[in-house]
């Protein structure tokens, strides 16, 4: 049996005395692609942040490809990773965050190429052709030279999709890509994160959208105060919801 991509075990965090996640497992294989529901507060965004080590666990190991994120064994103990050692592992899980994260004073090109160069060592001209690329895929090279300012949400949303492509990742990670969009936005966000689904690359979906999740999902979480409550197919968890904390939620997010 292949190695899942993407494997966390008896994942804890704390943040104080608040208990944000309750031992946490899942696994997810090359290819796949995971929605993760919840209320407010249940921890779908910092499981996301774990994964890719912008918070580090208080307990628990997360493994990319049967190596350990964040962490190497030394005298049988885990350590902490330095910056230096993380920084190539972080680049093989991109990111997408609710907000948009762009450089104000950078071009939409430049916002793309800059991971390459740092990350990578891409010289510039290689970092710009590579952020070309990744442009047209999600539908903005016409507007590759206009600054974040001059971009609506949805298109700075989707330039933050290139950068994450600019990687190379082979784990995407998207947290809430449409909250913070206009409703008539969202469409065009959505079309660009079901392409690459199509592409079979393996993706991470913290999302409200339910229609979009049944959709374009594999495999369906529901999070409900730092667990995960109810795991399986979308047609399973979405449409027959075996437990009454999930039932009221998809109601009240579809309006029932």
């Amino acid at each position: 049996m292949l190695e899942p991509i993407l494997r966390v075990e008896d994942l804890h965090k704390n943040f104080g005395d608040l208990e944000v996640l309750k031992g946490v497992s899942l696994s997810l294989s090359q290819g796949r692609k995971l929605s993760i529901l919840g209320p407010s507060g249940s921890g779908k965004s910092t499981i996301l942040r774990c994964i890719n080590y912008l918070e580090e666990p208080t307990k628990g190991h997360i493994y990319l490809e049967g190596q350990l994120v964040g962490e190497k064994v030394v005298e049988d103990s885990h350590v902490r990773m330095s910056a230096k050692e993380l920084a190539p592992q972080r680049a093989e899980i991109g990111m997408v965050f609710q907000n948009f994260y762009l450089w104000p004073h950078l071009t939409a090109r430049e916002n793309v190429a800059i991971g390459p160069q740092h990350v990578h060592g891409l010289l510039k001209k290689e970092a710009l052709e590579l952020a070309d690329v990744c442009l047209e895929k999600v539908h903005m090279a016409h507007k590759r030279e206009e600054y974040p300012e001059r971009l609506s949400g949805g298109q700075q949303q989707r330039v933050a999709i290139a950068r994450a492509l600019s990687q190379e990742p082979k784990l995407i990670l998207f947290d809430e890509p449409t909250s913070a969009l206009d409703p008539e936005l969202i469409g065009e966000v959505l079309k660009v994160i079901h392409e690459l689904a199509n592409e079979g690359r393996t993706m991470i979906l913290v999302t409200h959208e339910i229609g979009f999740a049944i959709e374009v999902s594999d495999e369906v979480i529901f999070f409900d105060e730092g667990k995960i409550a109810e795991h399986g197919s979308p047609k399973d968890v979405l449409e027959n919801p075996q437990q009454e904390r999930l039932q009221s939620f998809l109601g009240k997010i579809m309006g029932d």
